[in-house]
């Protein structure tokens, strides 16, 4: 359980060193350009819709527990506007993440896969916008019962701490995706994989979602999540293929 989650955490944190290795960081550009602009956006939106959040979820017989819930609800409330920000940033960047994630396997890996051209990357755009498209109504649909939840007096002080797990396990979900599409592994059979080895989906992605909330480093955490999910994907989810 433990052992998961802190293999989750530095399947991460590699990605980091793997987007610096040569070969890698022209691929890295686009999906890092397309993030920065997200980004920046989500900031001044984030920034200029949330007066007043955290006082219209709390009832009035609860205000007096705002001073205790106002970082928690902060953050929850910035998970939902970057996270939706992120969604649309792979939506965006779809493409060049397969790449990317291509890439970094047959760096990283004695596991060969057709290599990509241009002409490809151009023919897989609507492929991976479709595939962007389903994994976002299944976010959508499994969002709204925990969103609910902030809205509903006692219930929505734990609503953060779901709001956020359930976070991790999407942003797993959407990085390791990249490598296990290029693997001719889709969306529904990687949710049953990782949901034998929950808490490697939870440390990922929560290590992810950290960043997220990181100046700077929310800038370049989709590339390095794609490489940390690919190397994930290689070394722990194919093992539960044999």
């Amino acid at each position: 359980m433990i052992g998961d989650f802190t293999k989750g955490v530095r399947y991460l944190l590699s990605g980091f060193q793997l987007i610096t290795q040569p070969g890698l960081r022209p691929f890295v550009l686009i999906p890092l350009l397309v993030n920065i602009l997200l980004f920046t956006m989500a900031i001044w939106y984030g920034t200029n819709a949330f007066e007043g959040y955290i006082e219209s979820l709390l009832p009035s017989w609860l205000m007096w527990l705002s001073w205790l819930l106002w970082p928690l609800f902060t953050f929850a409330f910035m998970i939902i506007v970057f996270y939706s920000f992120t969604l649309i940033a792979n939506l965006i960047a779809a493409p060049f993440n397969g790449l990317l994630a291509e890439k970094v396997q047959l760096k990283i890996s004695n596991i060969n896969i057709p290599e990509s051209n241009m002409g490809d990357i151009i023919k897989s755009i609507i492929p991976s916008l479709i595939v962007e498209i389903k994994k976002l109504f299944y976010f959508v649909l499994w969002s709204i019962p925990f969103l609910v939840l902030f809205f509903i007096p006692v219930l929505n002080i734990a609503a953060p701490f779901l709001w956020i797990a359930f976070s991790a396990w999407m942003l797993s979900l959407e990085y390791t995706d990249f490598s296990a599409n290029n693997n001719k592994v889709f969306f529904p059979q990687l949710r049953q994989l990782f949901k034998t080895r929950r808490f490697l989906a939870l440390g990922f992605g929560g290590m992810a979602l950290v960043c997220t909330m990181v100046p700077i480093l929310n800038f370049v955490i989709i590339p390095v999540a794609v490489a940390g999910a690919t190397r994930l994907w290689l070394e722990e989810l194919t093992r539960n293929q044999e």
